[in-house]
């Protein structure tokens, strides 16, 4: 048989984390669980990673990967809005995709809160500058302020962090579908609002 490289166990391990924290949340992801859900031993998992907090910094550079692909993955020759519309409908097809990467995303950014502050505040800080530039790429001919791009970028994450609870709280895909729209309509008619009354861009 031939031998898996380092680079692909972990890769296995990450993935692997990722569902025994949706299923168990962070206390209950064990090395042994990890390991079983990676179809590997324990001994394999300790020699990829010294320890379970080093897995779980690769977790968090996978989870900020994630919404970092998603994001640039945007057309940045458009409008503002469409750019907004388009990140906004990335991030809540990426948590009905995955309802694991959306569980195991909210329980390590609570755990980072609470055990490192810094970091759990980072992996958002990663997300709302990604959001930023992107939404200023796209605005960049016309004359929207710094305030509205921070306050359109707040208002994508709200919509697309309440629409990840309500998935992982009820998990009804064909309503997910539909509040889907209705949060790009919100999106759309708050920014359709902001963008007529803000003062133009100096």
């Amino acid at each position: 048989m031939a031998r898996i490289p380092v680079a692909q166990r972990r890769r296995d391990f990450i993935e692997a984390a990722v569902e025994v924290i949706a299923a168990h949340g962070i206390d209950g992801a064990t090395t042994r669980r990890i390991a079983e859900q990676a179809k590997a031993n324990v001994a394999m998992l300790h020699y990829c990673y010294d320890s379970k907090e080093d897995l779980f910094a690769d977790v968090y550079t996978f989870v900020a990967g994630k919404y970092r692909e998603v994001i640039e993955g945007s057309d940045p020759h458009t409008t503002l809005p469409d750019a907004a519309r388009e990140i906004l409908r990335g991030v809540m097809e990426c948590y009905l995709d995955s309802p694991s990467f959306t569980a195991a995303t909210f329980e390590l950014v609570n755990w980072a809160r609470r055990q490192h502050g810094d970091r759990g505040i980072a992996v958002y800080d990663q997300a709302f500058e990604t959001v930023r530039k992107a939404l200023q790429e796209a605005s960049a001919g016309d004359p929207v302020t710094p305030e509205v791009i921070d306050e359109a970028t707040y208002v994508l994450a709200t919509l697309a962090d309440g629409f990840g609870v309500n998935w992982l709280t009820y998990g009804d895909a064909s309503v997910a579908q539909a509040q889907m729209e209705v949060n790009c309509s919100v999106l759309d008619s708050w920014l359709a609002t902001r963008l007529a009354a803000a003062p133009a861009k100096a």
